[in-house]
């Protein structure tokens, strides 16, 4: 394992940073997490703690109470293992092999280059310092770290009876210190696929990669009511909208790399014929132009040109180009509706977040998230009735439930009553527009009470995240006071 970078270890609290200092240096973006997830069995089993592996992978450890605190009610503390790999165009980084390069900026922590992982890393550090100590007083308590969640939530649609004896849960996975969420999004996924057809590119014309890059992507729940652009579907307005873009050619068109993530870059390999070429530049500075003046105010770093490159022997038939470009910019993207039940909070969205072609078809990804079935299902009826139009296909896939709130959960008043006590003012207890697992959670143990609270992390899934210290230390008290506040059984 390689060394934790010393300006996070002069940190408070020094049990948490040490632990989220070892997590950076362990890579484990999802889908490899295994080498972390070892890493904390062995922590556990030299602790002399139970500690087991379910069916899928997630990691269960169970602590006995301190002393004088065995009547108390079981907690389980929940966090996910993985993390989200996304890098900036020109930062030289395998999520699979390296570590995360952490590092102190003024008051938050942030990494070089590179998604942080405070989502969820932080949660996960906070569980195995709470494990590792001795003078913090708890009940008996088990810690649920699941895999996969950022991918799929896999680790939590795996989560079977009998591994968990807790009634309440500490979801770890929020995001805003003084906030706490006692529900939030269900979301599914959609694939659509255009099927394509080839014909040779034209003899009289040149080839140009168009690369659209710099804008600042985010979390597609979190941050999707924020303005941020999407790279897809600038290319696709554009490449649709052009002066020229009867005449041009497309021979491939990609964006994005994850559907959960806000994308940030998008690509598209064109043909243009030769009369063409001296106004491509000037379309390509007028569309600049135009999206400085739209988005100046949330995007401040939008590149957009072309690169000449080797002519390609096939490109996409007139007809299969009109569709895609079509479909792609008559797509719903960004917020759909606002909640009218909770006050600034988004309802549903949907977010067009990977676009990739081969030579048979293009596929565009996206995620849609909604607080109700309704929402999420006319988002469903929408994208049917646009590919039914296209000629395309959709299927849907990896549907997870909302999280219901509940306004009279005991926990959740405990809590309240706990951060009164400690800051003077109550919390803001919240609804999220994004896909925690508690909702998941409820399939199994449908009697656990449940909130989710976190230190304030900005900008989780983008290289720009990074978690403010100040309320590291103030999710760290409130962690241990919920804890020492926890009801007898």
């Amino acid at each position: 394992m390689s060394q934790p970078y010393h300006d996070l270890l002069q940190l408070e609290p020094k049990p948490l940073w040490r632990f989220f200092s070892e997590i950076c240096s362990i890579p484990h973006p999802s889908k490899h997490e295994e080498a972390l997830a070892t890493h904390i069995v062995n922590f556990a089993k030299k602790k002399g703690f139970f500690v087991t592996r379910d069916s899928v992978g997630n990691v269960i450890i169970k602590k006995p109470a301190t002393k004088g605190m065995e009547d108390r009610a079981i907690v389980a503390i929940q966090a996910h293992i993985d993390m989200v790999p996304q890098k900036n165009d020109d930062t030289d980084h395998d999520f699979v092999k390296d570590p995360i390069q952490a590092y102190v900026d003024g008051d938050w922590v942030t990494a070089k280059g590179t998604t942080l992982g405070a989502d969820n890393g932080m949660g996960m550090a906070s569980c195995l310092a709470i494990l590792d100590s001795s003078d913090i007083p708890h009940g008996p308590l088990e810690v649920l770290l699941t895999i996969d969640e950022e991918a799929g939530m896999t680790g939590a649609f795996g989560l079977e009876t009998g591994y968990l004896d807790a009634k309440i849960l500490l979801n770890t996975d929020s995001e805003q210190e003084g906030e706490i969420y006692m529900g939030c999004a269900g979301g599914v996924d959609a694939s659509i696929k255009i099927q394509i057809e080839r014909e040779p590119v034209n003899a009289n014309a040149k080839t140009f990669k168009l690369t659209l890059k710099g804008l600042r992507g985010g979390h597609s729940g979190v941050d999707i009511h924020t303005g941020r652009a999407n790279a897809n579907k600038l290319l696709a307005r554009f490449l649709a909208h052009s002066t020229f873009s009867k005449e041009i050619q497309l021979v491939a068109i990609s964006g994005g790399t994850l559907r959960n993530a806000i994308p940030r870059e998008a690509y598209a390999t064109i043909s243009v014929p030769n009369e063409c070429v001296a106004s491509l530049q000037i379309e390509i500075d007028a569309f600049l132009a135009t999206l400085n003046n739209e988005l100046n105010v949330i995007e401040k770093n939008i590149q957009f040109f072309a690169t000449e490159c080797d002519s390609q022997t096939a490109a996409m038939s007139t007809v299969s180009k009109e569709t895609v470009l079509s479909l792609m910019n008559a797509c719903p993207n960004g917020v759909i509706r606002m909640s009218d039940d909770i006050k600034g909070v988004v309802e549903t969205s949907l977010n067009m977040g990977v676009v990739t072609c081969t030579d048979s078809q293009v596929e565009v990804l996206c995620l849609i998230r909604s607080l109700i079935d309704s929402g999420r299902s006319d988002v469903q009826g929408m994208l049917s009735s646009l590919t039914k139009l296209a000629g395309a296909n959709v299927t849907f896939s990896g549907a997870y439930p909302g999280w219901k709130p509940d306004p009279e959960s005991k926990i959740l008043h405990i809590f309240r009553d706990m951060y009164e006590q400690t800051y003077g003012h109550k919390p803001h207890i919240m609804v999220i527009h994004a896909g925690l697992e508690c909702g998941l959670f409820k399939e199994p143990y449908p009697d656990m009470d449940m909130i989710s609270f976190g230190p304030t992390i900005k900008f989780p899934h983008s290289p720009e995240e990074k978690v403010e210290i100040k309320s590291v230390g103030q999710y760290w008290q409130q962690l241990c006071g919920i804890l020492a506040h926890i009801p007898k059984a």
